[in-house]
């Protein structure tokens, strides 16, 4: 995976998988940051939004259901009413969404100190997106792919502007070990035979690391404050569970909720690598628990494979 700096270890806190997002924020003070988080009207997207604009931050939620949105900003706006909060419409697994949102984001000549690619989802049936990619990788990885690039520039600029460290966090799972050594599988993608969910969506989540990794990489070789990293958030009791059309889910919804983290557990590792002091420098690296975790498969650190996903995306989104 990706250099970081050498002082770095994964035991520098006491944080554990029953840390909470409010517990790795404490003492974080993110006055003066814009903050885009996509896909945050319900689960770990939502606490996340909501315990970071509880640390000053202005929060961006890009989210497909506007009204969906608008509730959980006069929700956290309750608790908190002086964070500066805005709500825009994006849907991720259609790349023309994508490209208009980032035509109206600049328009509004908005800063972004970080980027959190939290939307996701898991289908229980094939289907295609609107630019005709299986709707698994559409979603959780093209599409975010489009948006990280299409934002990138922001991103650099305001680190420069403000001289403090840009952030770029992708939502991973530690699901992406169910992919072979073969890694992504490029000519199956779209193959509506041998698609299952419980093959997508793994192949989806290794992208969301390979994405991040070969960012990272290009991100050191251009010498800019930006770095990028993914995330496992666990195992999770949230809608993004409690709302799918597979069967098998649905059947073990109630011992998930016994052995599954909270939505504010949850979000923990992702507000932390997104705001701690101590990760300043540290890119290319895969966190669960709030720690490194050195859990990853080999396609998972394969660089080549990496560089191998850019073009593949690269080349779609410029085609499509």
């Amino acid at each position: 995976m990706g250099s970081a700096a050498s002082n770095f270890t994964s035991a520098q806190n006491s944080f554990s998988s029953k840390s909470t997002a409010e517990d790795v924020t404490a003492n974080i003070d993110l006055q003066g940051k814009t903050i885009l988080i996509t896909g945050a009207t319900a689960g770990i997207g939502k606490e996340t939004a909501r315990v970071l604009a509880k640390r000053g931050g202005h929060i961006i939620i890009a989210v497909r259901n506007i009204q969906k949105g608008e509730a959980v900003k006069e929700e956290i706006l309750k608790e908190t009413p002086s964070a500066p909060f805005d709500v825009l419409e994006l849907d991720v697994s259609s790349l023309a969404s994508v490209r208009k949102f980032a035509e109206d984001f600049k328009s509004r000549d908005f800063p972004i100190s970080i980027l959190i690619n939290n939307a996701g989802a898991i289908f229980g049936k094939f289907e295609l997106s609107q630019d005709g990619l299986e709707k698994t990788f559409a979603t959780n990885h093209m599409g975010q792919f489009l948006l990280t690039n299409l934002l990138l520039e922001t991103i650099v600029a305001t680190a420069e502007k403000s001289g403090e460290e840009g952030r770029i966090v992708n939502l991973a799972s530690d699901a992406h070990k169910l992919v072979g050594k073969k890694g992504i599988p490029y000519d199956k993608l779209n193959d509506a035979k041998s698609f299952h969910p419980f093959t997508a969506y793994p192949v989806s989540k290794l992208a969301n690391i390979l994405h991040a990794n070969e960012l990272a990489r290009r991100l050191q070789e251009r010498g800019v404050n930006v770095t990028a990293n993914s995330v496992h958030p666990g195992l999770v009791y949230s809608n993004f569970l409690q709302d799918t059309s597979i069967p098998f889910i649905s059947w073990v919804l109630p011992l998930f909720s016994l052995l599954a983290k909270n939505n504010s557990q949850g979000a923990a590792t992702t507000c932390y690598v997104t705001t701690s002091p101590d990760l300043k420098g540290i890119s290319g690296k895969y966190f669960q628990d709030s720690k490194e975790s050195k859990k990853v498969t080999k396609p998972a650190q394969n660089m080549d494979m990496a560089a191998a996903l850019w073009k593949f995306s690269e080349d779609f989104v410029s085609t499509h």
